[in-house]
């Protein structure tokens, strides 16, 4: 994929370019953020857990500046959001600003599955790439322990019909996995004879989307862990009473297998700038930000943090803004709009084998989806600067153009060339990030209310984020939230799912659609993470692999050097 000067370089992929990194001792990059050696337990020389101990005596601290990197309505043209990211934070050290990243850990399931590895690209990412992409320090096998744990101490509390009673025809806790595996959604559990248990339907959720990592990425310190573990709904009773994992005593031995897993990971950029990456939910169908304790941990150590939430804006950033924020009390500063020429072409219909040709007018056409994400921005008070992810087939006039319509929107917009640059290639776009976030111009604000009932929640969302006329519910829906309302959870945010290709149900409805109905089709309760999940459209929370998987390309080489991995 052609991208800023590449044609004056060797062409490599991430994978190559990454193992030529000249990576520096982990105990060096927590000392460049003053975090003594005894607060740093290596994995290996490049990666390291800072003990929650230090992070605990940080409280007195003041907080650096937060900058959110989001990003418009995803294409298969790329917008490279996680590569802004990290080369944001290496332009921020470049021009002599202290700064950290702080990233999500990729998920297996994409690594092997449509998109491959999830560590930047190019000239910005975060190294060890392989460990990241891969099992990195083991969070996501912790969570996934923990998850199935519950799991099964609820199966063995229904064979041994402890109490309090369980109505094994109402039980809502699934099982979880961290891979792509379609026919694991609906399973049927316990057959093979009365030894085994009580037959019943049962599924698999994706790791990334069980409730434990919103609990994980959610929780402040282990107390608050426990406290949100012993709340998790796993099963009712025959009387449609909640039975919670405390009262399985569950919550224990499960922060007991989260307990090193909560510690964040300390890694570094190929310029070796510090980096954590903790915590991975997707944002299509999850809250998709990174831990608040690896955010609040960098405010403390930096004086700019620059972290990402997944997706385009209306998924990721509403998350970040709604829930995030809302629970660990964070106020970003200032936030960056990753946008590409090729893909605002294809928002304004051009289709994939014509984007390398000018065409000035469908930028214009795509502009409206941009144009809306920054509305939506305003909306909450929070002040962008557009980052435009340069590729060596955009022409002057398409970029010309492009800036002349995010200055109608007052907005900046800076052309970016990180991926081949590295942080030199995004230091203007660094200038412009610390001019807006040091202007005290955020005046940041909630989108609706705690005490706003759960179906006009989920209509704000609808009618102010997506332009949708109206939403749609079924009966069993419809009685879910007053059922939920009346059980006392009417102040939780709403975490939507949907698809992250439109503002749509409809993936393929590109732009800036308006006057549509969002259908929501289910409304799952995450008690624990204190949340309500609103299931919109056709998405699933176990996705499958395509076709053709990314894991058809990896391989193992006889030295041992990982290959095709992105």
């Amino acid at each position: 994929m052609p991208r800023g000067d590449e044609q004056h370089r060797s062409p490599k992929s991430d994978i190559e370019i990454a193992q030529a990194a000249t990576m520096r001792p982990i105990g060096e990059i927590a000392d460049k953020l003053g975090v003594p050696e005894d607060a740093v337990s290596p994995y290996g020389r490049y990666k390291a857990k800072i003990s929650l101990d230090y992070i605990r005596s940080l409280s007195g601290r003041p907080n650096g500046k937060l900058v959110l990197v989001t990003a418009i309505t995803p294409t298969p043209a790329g917008e490279g959001k996680t590569t802004t990211t990290v080369g944001l934070g290496d332009a921020l050290n470049h021009i002599g600003k202290k700064a950290i990243l702080c990233l999500r850990e990729p998920s297996l399931g994409p690594s092997f599955g449509m998109k491959g590895g999830a560590a930047g690209g190019g000239y910005a990412q975060v190294v060890p790439m392989e460990d990241i992409n891969l099992h990195f320090t083991g969070d996501f096998h912790a969570i996934g322990a923990a998850n199935n744990l519950l799991a099964a101490l609820v199966d063995n509390h229904i064979y041994w019909g402890n109490a309090p009673a369980i109505d094994s025809r109402r039980v809502t806790w699934r099982r979880g996995l961290d891979m792509n595996d379609r026919a694991l959604r609906s399973i049927v559990s316990s057959l093979g004879g009365v030894a085994n248990g009580f037959p019943r339907e049962d599924g698999f959720d994706i790791t990334v989307a069980s409730e434990v990592m919103a609990i994980f990425c959610l929780a402040t310190d282990v107390h608050d862990l426990k406290r949100r573990l012993g709340n998790i709904i796993v099963a009712q009773n025959r009387a449609r009473e909640p039975v919670r994992a405390s009262e399985l005593k569950a919550a224990g031995s499960m922060a007991v297998l989260l307990n090193d897993a909560l510690a964040p990971n300390l890694v570094q950029t190929l310029e070796n700038s510090p980096a954590f990456i903790h915590g991975g939910p997707f944002a299509n169908i999850a809250h998709g930000c990174n831990s608040v304790v690896a955010t609040t941990t960098a405010l403390k150590l930096a004086d700019y943090v620059v972290t990402e939430a997944g997706f385009g804006a209306d998924l990721g950033a509403e998350k970040f803004f709604d829930i995030k924020c809302r629970k660990a009390g964070l106020r970003p500063a200032a936030a960056v709009v990753v946008a590409t020429v090729r893909a605002l072409k294809m928002h304004g219909g051009v289709p994939r084998d014509g984007l390398k040709e000018e065409n000035v007018a469908a930028v214009e056409k795509g502009f409206a989806n941009l144009q809306r994400h920054l509305e939506n921005l305003r909306g909450f008070g929070v002040p962008a600067v557009v980052s435009v992810n340069r590729f060596s087939a955009d022409t002057e006039a398409e970029l010309g153009r492009l800036k002349e319509l995010c200055a109608k929107e007052g907005v900046e917009a800076v052309v970016a060339d990180h991926w081949a640059r590295g942080g030199e290639g995004a230091a203007d776009l660094a200038r412009a990030v610390v001019k807006l976030a040091d202007s005290g111009k955020a005046e940041f604000k909630l989108l609706y209310p705690d005490e706003m009932p759960l179906r006009d929640k989920i209509k704000t969302i609808a009618q102010k984020i997506y332009r949708a006329r109206d939403i749609a519910c079924e009966a069993a829906v419809e009685s879910r939230l007053a059922e939920l309302q009346k059980g006392g959870f009417g102040n939780f945010p709403v975490c939507i799912a949907k698809t992250q290709y439109s503002f749509t149900t409809d993936p393929n409805a590109k732009g800036a659609p308006t006057d549509h109905v969002l259908g929501v089709r289910e409304i799952r309760l995450s008690a624990g993470a204190e949340f309500v999940v609103a299931v919109c459209g056709e998405i699933m929370t176990m996705p499958g692999l395509p076709r053709v998987p990314a894991a058809n390309n990896i391989d193992l080489a006889e030295d041992g050097r990982i290959t095709g991995l992105f």
